[in-house]
């Protein structure tokens, strides 16, 4: 026997017996059925905009006001809380200021394979972020507020250090050694970039463990050089970059290394002793540059090429921290002779490179990183002692930095 209870088809639908009234309008449950909801846009006793005379809307009695035509009133405050939500005034950029401290040096290789060959130049420039000191600041002390109402001057604290001794009689110099280091060559071949980043990460590592115990030693804090490989064109914290050069900057990250690698790839299949070779010079170099800035010397050379009486001084200047910087970076391989493989066809083109990076070789000739027998002066000096004070070339006589 059928559920008389359980509801029938249609039920639920208009007309079914879910629906069902008696005739004073109230269901066979005894409760009233729903009443339309009140309208909330308006009363009968309010007049209707004359623009909705007439309309749908007018049959319903309601008030309505404003139109989609045109754009809000300048006092809508809806209008402008929706504005405020989905269209904010942009917020204008504003370049990040480099702080005062951040005297920037830039030390760029080019690194320009020619035949079977490479050559390594070296630019060192000097760039500053715009930002002058005042010198003109307001004392700290008034006149008056010393006994009687006698003027004071404070007394400055410790005893500034020349640049020029800053690069001359730098503590580094007799730290000294390098101790040997177990470096092998990186096994990442520069087939793609990021076998290119390997190579540089590794070696940076390399680098960083041979390095800190004489910086320390020297009375510096050390800190590890962030690693930047870029493509072309692509702008880093040292500017612009091109292909072909690899580059050190100060930053507000301490020190910067950006490496290419587009044209390393390009080349290696083609040269590949030279390649490899080129890899590990354009690295030690940037690296010596890295331990310029560590000891104050990268920012002691810019001043004095910076006050130079002539731009025959200025180049010499720019030389000698160039040729330091490649010095430091043999340094660092003499210290690794038995693990890193210069042998063979490597040490070959090792020596060939030496000799095709001087100035003689540059497209635009100018003497700003040292001739080709000065390189190899240096680099030989700094490869067989494995001291950097070996590399002091701001104590060396004119002839051997030209």
């Amino acid at each position: 026997m059928a559920d008389e209870s359980a509801p029938k088809p249609g039920h639920f639908l208009p007309g079914g017996d879910g629906n069902r009234t008696t005739p004073d309008n109230r269901r066979p449950d005894g409760s009233a059925p729903l009443a339309a909801p009140t309208p909330r846009l308006g009363r009968d006793d309010q007049p209707v905009h004359p623009q909705l005379r007439g309309s749908r809307i007018d049959s319903r009695s309601t008030t309505l006001s404003g139109t989609r035509l045109g754009p809000p009133a300048a006092d809508d405050r809806a209008a402008a809380a929706y504005r405020e939500v989905f269209h904010p005034e942009p917020i204008p950029f504003v370049p990040k200021k480099r702080s005062k401290g951040l005297v920037a040096l830039i030390v760029v290789a080019a690194l320009l394979l020619l035949g079977g060959g490479a050559t390594f130049a070296v630019k060192v420039l000097s760039n500053y972020d715009g930002f002058v000191a005042n010198p003109l600041g307001t004392p700290s002390a008034k006149p008056g507020d010393g006994p009687g109402g006698a003027p004071t001057t404070a007394a400055p604290v410790g005893k500034g250090t020349p640049d020029a001794d800053i690069v001359g009689k730098n503590p580094i110099y007799s730290a000294g050694k390098l101790a040997a280091v177990n470096c092998p060559e990186p096994a990442f071949r520069p087939t793609s970039k990021e076998n290119v980043r390997s190579y540089y990460q590794a070696l940076t590592a390399c680098m960083d463990k041979a390095w800190e115990p004489l910086v320390t030693k020297a009375g510096f804090e050390f800190r590890s050089p962030r690693l930047i490989v870029f493509d072309d064109g692509e702008e880093t914290a040292c500017g612009v970059q091109d292909e072909d050069l690899a580059s050190y900057c100060l930053d507000d990250q301490g020190g910067s290394v950006t490496m290419p690698w587009q044209k390393i790839v390009e080349d290696y299949p083609k040269h590949r002793a030279a390649t490899r070779v080129q890899m590990a010079q354009s690295f030690g170099f940037v690296y010596g540059a890295h331990v310029q800035n560590l000891t104050g010397m990268a920012a002691a050379a810019g001043n004095l090429a910076d006050t130079a009486a002539n731009k025959t001084a200025e180049l010499e200047q720019d030389r000698r921290a160039a040729l330091q910087a490649s010095c430091f970076g043999a340094v660092f391989f003499g210290a690794a002779r038995a693990s890193f493989p210069l042998r063979g066809e490597l040490l070959q083109q090792w020596n060939d490179q030496i000799r095709r990076s001087g100035d003689e070789f540059s497209k635009d000739k100018v003497r700003d990183h040292g001739s080709s027998k000065s390189h190899t002066l240096w680099m030989n000096q700094g490869f067989a002692t494995t001291s950097p004070g070996a590399c002091n070339t701001f104590g060396a006589a004119s002839a051997k930095v030209s």
